[in-house]
């Protein structure tokens, strides 16, 4: 690739132990890493909305994945009518968050406790609050955030798959392993699958359950093995067949129930949301859990009090309550009926009852093999291993800069930018920018980021608004560029934004939808990700747009966009 430069363009032109055989409790997650960064839902669950706070309330924050089944138990907890030791009523006050936000709560004392899809996030809050504070002990140990750590629910990563997809790869009759989907993608251009980046739990220990079947072990994966030529290349083939990486399980599960077979043939998330997708009465196919041959690792939904300086003796009292409610036998029913599997392993998962089971997609007497989660230093090594192996991007930034943008919008906007390239850790991936206005006025050429980051914050920091809005030209112009590039070996994709309506393009919306189909059918697949900026922009024109690509389209303001563009930045 030849050094990026500016073009004008004239008009027209994104302590573990392991879970011992199937349904065994997940006994505890050793010191994990700092090797998380973001993991965001969809664009509505981007800045959830407090609860009018009450100070005697437990604040809880808890994942999206599971609001559903919290909120249903806090109910009951209610409903008990549960008090405190001075005759107070016990509240809970609950809080939907992404797991990087749920972090953030926590450090800043706006939560008392979390409840997070894995215990890797309680040690990432724990590394950084002691990174903040730098107060340790008397024995040099670092004090901990949080404390009282329940695990009340677990669930298997798994390879989830259209039942007619995993039937082709021999499931039910044999177990499928990773080399049975490297060897599938190698050899059919049209599988489609997927995992998250390793800044979400099911990304990272989906990575890790590939380094482990490379080396061929179970257990005690080693710095040298994880780094070794043979697992080294082994884990860059699979990356290599990836479509695109994401914004976690929850918002995969959501797409996938709302474009079916058209999204991805197979995708990685915890068994508990194959059973989820399974019961839903809209569901356009039945899902399977396909549990890899060589092993899998487990989400453990950890409950933890968050020890900060406002935490009161009531708080404490209420997070005691609430632990012995949901370790109670009638919760732990309730986790089941939910399809996750309880901690109380006294209570049966293969009954009649019980939603673990053939008819939701999934098995009760898997996963065969329980891998090992690693030292933290190996998972750091595999997380470093990861930016090498996995499959880099050519990404195109397609800015509105009309007129309308002007002011506090655009600002904003360049604010958003640069979080994207922030969020870019892995210097290989190529980045470009294409500027609009009443026509394509500017392009950045891609460039891998290492060599290109600086000039693309100059050309961020001079964008300027005015004209009108050539959305459809500016989009046609990064797509060309991507085509007549015509790079197989990378995911190319084009981050468009705007905040009004298509109204000086020279082409017609039929004319670029068709332009893109026939492109990604004969050229390289290009996925286009679009964001609509406030509540002038054109929903349906961008959805048609994205639809095209097989992308998809999130909704942002002024509090938003930055999130929006720091989530786009996962998939690359």
């Amino acid at each position: 690739m030849s050094p990026a430069r500016r073009k004008n363009v004239s008009p027209g032109r994104a302590l573990v132990s392991a879970l011992v055989a199937s349904g065994i409790f997940f006994a505890a997650c050793a010191s994990c890493w700092s090797v998380l960064a973001t993991l965001l839902p969809d664009a509505a669950q981007v800045e959830p909305t407090p609860l009018p706070y009450s100070g005697d309330a437990l604040r809880l924050a808890v994942s999206p994945e599971k609001w559903a089944l919290v909120e249903e138990i806090v109910n009951q907890f209610h409903a008990a009518g549960h008090t405190t030791s001075d005759g107070r009523p016990t509240r809970i006050q609950l809080l939907e968050m992404d797991a990087e936000s749920m972090v953030d709560a926590a450090l800043a004392g706006e939560v008392h406790a979390i409840l997070p899809d894995s215990s890797l996030w309680l040690d990432i809050l724990d590394r950084r609050y002691a990174e903040q504070a730098a107060v340790q002990d008397s024995l040099g140990v670092p004090r901990t955030l949080t404390s009282g750590v329940t695990r009340w629910a677990i669930s298997p990563v798994v390879i989830a798959m259209w039942e007619d997809t995993a039937r082709s790869l021999g499931w039910p009759d044999r177990p499928i392993s990773w080399k049975d989907i490297l060897e599938r993608a190698q050899r059919d251009s049209s599988f489609r699958w997927s995992h998250p980046s390793t800044s979400s739990a099911s990304g990272l220990l989906a990575t890790l359950a590939q380094f482990y079947a490379a080396a061929g072990i179970t257990r005690d994966l080693t710095p040298d093995l994880a780094r070794s030529e043979s697992v080294v290349r082994y884990v860059s083939a699979i990356q290599k067949t990836v479509r695109f990486y994401g914004e976690g399980e929850w918002t995969v599960i959501q797409r996938a129930l709302q474009e079916g077979k058209h999204y991805l043939d197979a995708f990685v998330v915890q068994e508990q949301l194959v059973v989820y997708f399974n019961r839903q009465p809209q569901r356009p196919a039945r899902l399977v859990a396909v549990y890899p041959a060589e092993g899998t690792l487990w989400e453990d939904h950890p409950l933890a009090l968050i020890e900060t300086p406002n935490l009161l003796p009531i708080h404490r009292e209420i997070y005691q309550a609430l632990r012995s409610h949901l370790t109670s036998e009638a919760t732990q029913q309730v986790v089941l009926k939910a399809g996750y599997r309880p901690a109380n392993l006294a209570i049966a998962i293969n009954t009649a009852t019980s939603p673990i089971n053939p008819a939701n997609g999934v098995e009760p007497s898997q996963p065969q093999t329980t891998l090992q989660i690693p030292s933290p230093s190996v998972v750091e090594i595999v997380r470093d291993v990861w930016w090498l192996t996995k499959r880099h991007a050519n990404v195109y930034l397609v800015v509105d800069t009309s007129g309308s943008m002007e002011g506090e919008k655009l600002a904003r906007v360049k604010e958003a930018l640069v979080t994207f390239l922030d969020q870019i850790k892995g210097e290989e991936e190529r980045v470009g920018l294409v500027a609009f206005s009443s026509w394509v006025y500017q392009v950045e050429e891609l460039n891998k980021i290492r060599d290109n980051r600086s000039r693309l914050l100059t050309a961020i920091g001079e964008l300027e608004a005015n004209g009108n809005t050539a959305l459809l030209d500016a989009v046609w112009e990064a797509y060309q560029q991507l085509q007549r590039l015509g790079d197989r070996e990378r995911i190319n994709a084009l981050v468009v934004m705007t905040d009004g309506k298509e109204n000086n393009s020279w082409l017609s919306l039929s004319e670029l939808e068709d332009g893109i189909r026939r492109g990604n059918s004969r050229g390289v697949p290009i996925v286009i990700f679009c964001i609509a900026y406030g509540e002038d922009a054109d929903m349906e024109t961008l959805q048609r747009i994205a639809e095209a690509s097989g992308g998809i389209v999130r909704v942002g303001d002024l509090e938003t966009i930055r999130k929006l563009y720091k989530l786009m930045a996962t998939y690359f």
